[in-house]
């Protein structure tokens, strides 16, 4: 994938961790990590496991992994030793690359890193001639190996080129998501090389930290990255004036209602936010926030509509070794995602997930609904909803100094008493993913309560 991504003039700025990089030192980056994996063993069809933090080190391995033709394979870097070893004992990798350097601190947006490739013994070549292994975020259980080929990520970038509110040469992106997830490495840092679209990552992951990166240059700019740092961004106190910001973008759940009117109030520009998965990649967008709730789908996507679930058109399944037929089957992909396609404009509304839905007391309901009814009273930063013993729970952070007896009483104004969560948890932050989506899992969410009463 060199001409695709590591093409173009010599003293093209292209990426932005901390200090710019031009297109020769990237080039000559990624040949020096071409020969550590080659000193490694690696070769055409051998497999790699990255373990490494958004960084300049981390770009130039991913992509000596592919110039090589092996199969690289991202673990995040927060992931435990515990949890890497597991993964490297599910796939095999041959090689293993992490960093000679210690991870920087939480928010910090990316780490100084000297990948170190180390061979595993007992690994294996690749099975398939897939060139990208993911792990799903694991929000809602155990996460899933999902593989994409070279033409798939072609494809997408060839999606978002069609895209015109996307990003073009001349402008620039500050790049909020992880690189090692789908929306970061794809619509991020792939694109952005493919695109001549010189991409910033921030150095610090505050408010403060992210308007910085979004002032430090005068090209028109697009943010990237999830509704936690669109909430973030509402929030900041007399952020300064920012005439190059275009638009941001979000993915990864659904926007909480008021936030897309909020955050356009705050900097003038729109709440652009696209639809997306791992398996697939990009799928629908709504980037000038002129459809909310709906979305279009991108170019080259076929949806359907079965029984209230998404399905999309997939010639083979993006799961190596899985044959499920409730996830892909006869060329679909069940994506789990509850929806509706409007047949006359082709728009697509998503719901949320389709498990989300649940009975109590023989009456059906929509935990999205509750959730989404508690994100919008006004002292509610966010929320999550689960269903456990017969009972609806919820688990909210709020305002400081919030009162919880109001928010029950703005909660009875809004839904049937059946509805209504049996109990109210607030925690001062809700616990997310490495990808910064909202965990689902309830002993997850129970242990962050209970350690924020102990």
């Amino acid at each position: 994938m060199d001409h695709i991504l590591l093409a173009g003039p010599d003293d093209e700025s292209c990426l932005h961790f901390g200090t710019a990089v031009d297109r020769r030192t990237l080039r000559g980056l990624v040949a020096e990590q071409a020969e550590r994996l080659r000193a490694a063993g690696v070769t055409t069809g051998g497999t790699v496991a990255l373990r490494l933090a958004p960084s300049l080190g981390y770009t130039a391995a991913l992509l000596a992994c592919w110039q090589l033709g092996a199969q690289a394979l991202l673990l995040d870097h927060r992931l435990t030793d515990r949890e890497v070893a597991l993964a490297v004992e599910r796939l095999a990798p041959q090689v293993l690359v992490e960093s000679a350097h210690r991870p920087a601190p939480a928010l910090r947006g990316f780490s100084e890193t000297d990948p170190v490739p180390r061979a595993l013994p007992g690994g294996r070549p690749a099975a398939t001639g897939h060139a990208l292994l993911q792990l799903s975020s694991g929000s809602t259980g155990p996460a899933k190996v999902i593989a994409r080929t070279a033409a798939d990520l072609i494809r997408e970038l060839d999606c978002y080129r069609r895209l015109a509110a996307f990003p073009k040469a001349g402008e620039r992106v500050v790049l909020l998501s992880s690189v090692v997830h789908v929306l970061g490495l794809v619509g991020g840092l792939l694109n952005s090389l493919h695109a001549h679209v010189p991409l910033t990552v921030p150095e610090r992951m505050t408010a403060a930290g992210i308007l910085a990166a979004i002032g430090a240059d005068e090209a028109p700019t697009t943010v990237i990255g999830v509704p936690f740092h669109a909430e973030l961004l509402a929030g900041a106190t007399a952020p300064p004036p920012l005439p190059q910001l275009r638009r941001m973008i979000v993915a990864g759940e659904l926007v909480r209602p008021g936030l897309p009117a909020a955050f356009t109030a705050r900097y003038g520009v729109p709440l652009g936010t696209m639809y997306g998965m791992t398996e697939l990649g990009v799928i629908a967008t709504d980037l000038d926030g002129g459809l909310h709730p709906q979305a279009a789908p991108v170019h080259g996507v076929e949806l359907r509509e079965d029984g209230g679930e998404l399905h999309i058109a997939m010639p083979a399944s993006p799961y190596p070794g899985l044959a499920d037929p409730t996830r892909w089957s006869d060329g679909w992909l069940h994506t789990r995602d509850a929806g509706r396609l409007d047949p006359a404009g082709g728009l697509v509304t998503v719901l949320g997930r389709r498990d989300s839905q649940v009975s109590i007391g023989g009456l059906k309901v929509d935990l999205t609904e509750v959730e989404q009814t508690l994100a919008a009273v006004p002292a509610v930063r966010e929320a999550v909803v689960v269903f456990e013993e017969g009972a609806i729970g919820a688990y909210l952070a709020t305002e400081p100094g919030t009162d919880p007896e109001a928010v029950r009483t703005a909660l009875a104004g809004e839904l049937a008493a059946y509805k209504r969560p049996r109990q109210l948890s607030f925690l001062p932050a809700l616990p997310r993913t490495a990808t910064g989506k909202l965990v689902r899992d309830a002993s997850v969410l129970r242990a962050a309560a209970g350690s924020a009463t102990a």
